[in-house]
């Protein structure tokens, strides 16, 4: 079978990224210009320069990426680009520069879900096996998923209010951590222990999850000490955090385990780069003896490679997109 490859492009936050993909697995070339630094200034994306600044980065990424191989945009057999979820004037430059590839070079345009790429970033590094469960867990999203075969997703339960990705990253800025929240919290979380007794977020036998009251607690806690001249223990308070907000994203996973005896577990999103949610979740699947796949740290947050991916099956059924495509703000896997 002759090998496809995929121009895919990822701009749905604050991430311009290019990656060219052969055969949904093999990664020939990546580029990711992060607007980190940039955004930390405000505490956090501003979508206005997240936009802005995707515009301008654009065509050099392109430019970077071709470079990383001896491959032609003429050589790509689609062009790939993210369309949801995300901000909007962020995923509309991606959208429109992919459209304008694909009609100079008369290439297939194919539209992936966000969410699924990050799913599909598993495949980069391994061989997806059917069934699996997928947890998802990122800034906006906190979801556990059925996926009996590709792109066939069934979802089992979903955050009802603010997602673990959010939570970490408010609860980051109460404790006067630079954006961006998670990974600071973790490192923060590293050099305490967990001594604050912190409220469960959901204790109930469904696959939903909640963020909000923990979170609140958090804040209340917080101005309440202060108010009161008290010092928080960062460090502790980061721990406990971290600790209450994984063991309730451990406990879901064990139980869907138990209940669907699904042996494989994926993990996906950005907070699937947390050290300690990867430990908890090897110890969960160990115990049922299960298989965790978990893609490489560069694979976990936004890139484009992970699009590339998720186009592959897409590609494969001739699912392609028309030039009406437009973004879309908000989205679930299914």
């Amino acid at each position: 079978m002759k090998d496809i490859y995929i121009l895919a492009i990822e701009t749905s936050c604050d991430e311009t990224s290019i990656a060219i993909v052969k055969n949904g697995k093999n990664v020939e070339a990546l580029t990711i210009s992060t607007q980190m630094q940039t955004h930390a200034k405000y505490g956090g994306v501003v979508p206005e320069i997240a936009s802005r600044m995707h515009t301008e980065n654009i065509t050099l990424v392109l430019e970077e990426t071709l470079k990383k191989t001896n491959l032609k945009i003429s050589d790509m057999d689609a062009i790939a680009v993210a369309y949801k979820p995300g901000l909007l004037g962020s995923l509309l430059v991606g959208i429109e520069f992919a459209k304008v590839l694909a009609y100079i070079y008369q290439k297939p345009l194919i539209k992936v879900n966000h969410l699924i790429g990050h799913i599909y970033a598993n495949a980069i590094n391994n061989e997806l096996k059917f069934p699996l469960l997928a947890l998802v867990v990122s800034g906006g999203h906190t979801e556990l998923v059925i996926m009996k075969d590709n792109y066939n997703f069934e979802l089992l339960g979903a955050t009802k209010d603010d997602a673990i990705g959010e939570a970490f990253d408010k609860v980051a800025r109460i404790l006067d951590i630079p954006y961006p929240g998670g990974p600071g919290i973790e490192k923060l979380a590293l050099e305490g222990n967990s001594t604050y007794n912190l409220p469960i977020p959901v204790m109930d036998e469904t696959f939903d999850f909640s963020y909000s009251g923990l979170k609140s607690y958090i804040i209340n806690l917080v101005h309440n000490e202060k108010q009161k001249g008290n010092e928080i223990n960062r460090k502790n308070l980061a721990a406990s955090f971290q600790k209450a907000a994984v063991e309730e994203l451990t406990r879901k996973v064990n139980l869907a385990l138990k209940k669907t005896n699904i042996k494989n577990l994926i993990v996906a999103g950005g907070v699937s780069a947390n050290r300690y949610l990867r430990e908890r979740l090897k110890e969960i699947t160990e115990i049922n003896n299960a298989k965790l796949f978990i893609p490489d740290f560069i694979y976990c947050t936004d890139n484009a490679a992970m699009i590339g991916a998720a186009a592959y099956p897409l590609f494969l059924n001739k699912e392609f997109a028309d030039f009406s495509l437009n973004a879309e703000s908000q989205a679930n896997v299914c």
